[in-house]
């Protein structure tokens, strides 16, 4: 049934034609052109697969993190060299060739991967808690209160907020007093919780 359909419409198969390379471009300026469009669309594409591929689990929070931060460089230098008058923004370029990829434009949009806490415009925020949490946890311990279930929260929480900080540097010498501080408190507890359970 089918092959008397197939053999009635088939088209002559020696048809030079058809063999005939298609050209997108007339000159070398044009084919520069579509090359850095097809790198732009490929650097889009590929932070959404990295999107998707960290919320299924797939890579680690250090793998993705390293990724992201080098695909939005790239991102930025591909898109310098199409941006014009045909794409003012990256949303023109999305929408002229229908690339559908909403978690790559949500990081373009926030400019970091989504493991980097953002600290822009927070930054008074976090100073005035930390100093807050700083003068809480010196209080507690000038007023006498030793119950690890009072301070050792108060401390966490002081860490955590030193940690949003991106402008501290890793090894500022707070943070790594505090986290020293925290660390000697588990080891308190733990050693605590040992020695009820051995009597």
């Amino acid at each position: 049934m089918f092959l008397s359909v197939a053999a009635g419409n088939a088209a002559p198969t020696n048809n030079p034609d058809l063999y005939e390379e298609v050209k997108l471009y007339k000159n070398a300026r044009e084919r520069e052109k579509y090359d850095n469009m097809a790198e732009l669309f490929a650097v889009v594409k590929t932070m959404q697969a990295l999107e998707k591929a960290y919320i299924k689990d797939c890579v680690t929070s250090n793998e993705y993190t390293a990724a992201c931060s080098r695909l939005l460089v790239q991102y930025k230098a591909a898109f310098k060299q199409v941006q014009g008058s045909e794409f003012q923004t990256i949303q023109d370029f999305c929408n002229k060739f229908k690339l559908d990829c909403p978690l790559a434009m949500e990081r373009i949009r926030e400019e970091r991967p989504i493991t980097i806490r953002d600290d822009k415009g927070n930054l008074n925020r976090c100073i005035a808690d930390i100093v807050s949490l700083f003068i809480t946890v010196m209080d507690k311990l000038r007023l006498e209160i030793r119950a690890m279930d009072e301070i050792q929260p108060d401390l966490r929480e002081l860490m955590e907020t030193m940690s949003r900080m991106s402008s501290l540097p890793s090894g500022f010498e707070g943070k790594e007093r505090v986290n020293s501080w925290l660390v000697f408190l588990s080891y308190l507890v733990y050693f605590f919780l040992s020695f009820q359970a051995s009597t």
